[in-house]
């Protein structure tokens, strides 16, 4: 962006490079671990006339994300932010957000399956958008804020969400489908993506028709859409490992049919071939990265 930094990637997949913005990411407690993978949070003001263009891509997580500064602005009039509060599904596309001002927020990152646990909703009205706290939780979202926007420190704010997730877990009638999925997204993490949705369905003891469906509801996406997510995450991961891959070697150890498959995928979800995601972006995946 002109006048500014430009910043082509999702803000937690480059975390080597934040140090300066205060970037800080940590794991749950223990008993949050089965559905919430991190939190992450940044605190940065950019220069007055400064701005950067900040790339979202999916990454196979859902996240309830506060912000605590000033909004930025959505390249995408599908996606305006309007609020502080904002609950994010799986997304199938990316989009570009320019910030500027003060950037201070905090984010909950949930495991695939793992909103579902706190939130009585079907995860497909969530698909490929974001959508204000209040509209789900208008009684409980201007004391969760409140407490947010009162505390300094990143260790108090995990303290907080964790007590407001604490509260909110649920009791599901459906606790046998919940653990279904559960095994599903262990069975695809294994795999890397690359697994038969037969296959899944079969390990699931579901019907092909029945899987998806449950899948779609517990998840935000569709088991095709969700491993096409996950072979695009690994193969960044597997770039992050080992920078000497060349795009053969990563095109066929991550499991695409050829080069043009991976670049098709890279293409719909990053918006950049593979050559030029690795030439303008750290490679680090938010789904397959660590928070040790």
């Amino acid at each position: 962006m002109e006048g500014g930094s430009n910043i082509t990637s999702h803000l937690l997949s480059l975390p080597s490079q934040y140090g300066s913005m205060g970037f800080q990411l940590a794991a749950p407690t223990e008993l949050l671990a089965p559905f919430v993978k991190s939190y992450w949070g940044m605190d940065h003001s950019f220069s007055p006339g400064k701005e950067c263009l900040q790339r979202i891509v999916p990454n196979g997580l859902s996240e309830l994300i506060i912000y605590l500064g000033d909004l930025p602005e959505s390249m995408d009039p599908g996606k305006s932010i309007t609020a502080h509060s904002l609950l994010s599904g799986q997304l199938k596309e990316y989009y570009d957000l320019k910030v500027s001002g003060h950037l201070s927020l905090f984010s909950i990152i949930f495991e695939p399956h793992g909103l579902m646990a706190f939130f009585d909703l079907p995860l497909r009205e969530l698909f490929n958008q974001a959508v204000p706290l209040r509209f789900i939780l208008k009684d409980v979202v201007g004391e969760l804020e409140g407490r947010l926007f009162e505390s300094s420190t990143f260790e108090s704010r995990i303290e907080i969400v964790e007590d407001f997730l604490l509260k909110r877990i649920r009791k599901s009638r459906k606790t046998y489908e919940f653990e279904r999925i559960r095994c599903s997204i262990e069975v695809i993490n294994r795999a890397r993506g690359v697994v038969d949705i037969e296959n899944l369905s079969s390990t699931a003891c579901l019907s092909r028709k029945q899987f998806e469906r449950t899948f779609l509801e517990h998840v935000g996406t569709t088991p095709k859409q969700f491993l096409k997510t996950v072979r695009f995450q690994n193969a960044v991961h597997e770039k992050s490992k080992n920078q000497d891959l060349s795009l053969t070697e990563l095109t066929y150890q991550c499991g695409y049919y050829d080069q043009s498959h991976m670049t098709g995928d890279f293409q719909k979800l990053a918006g950049k071939t593979p050559s030029r995601y690795f030439a303008e972006c750290e490679p680090y995946s938010d789904y397959f990265g660590s928070t040790e």
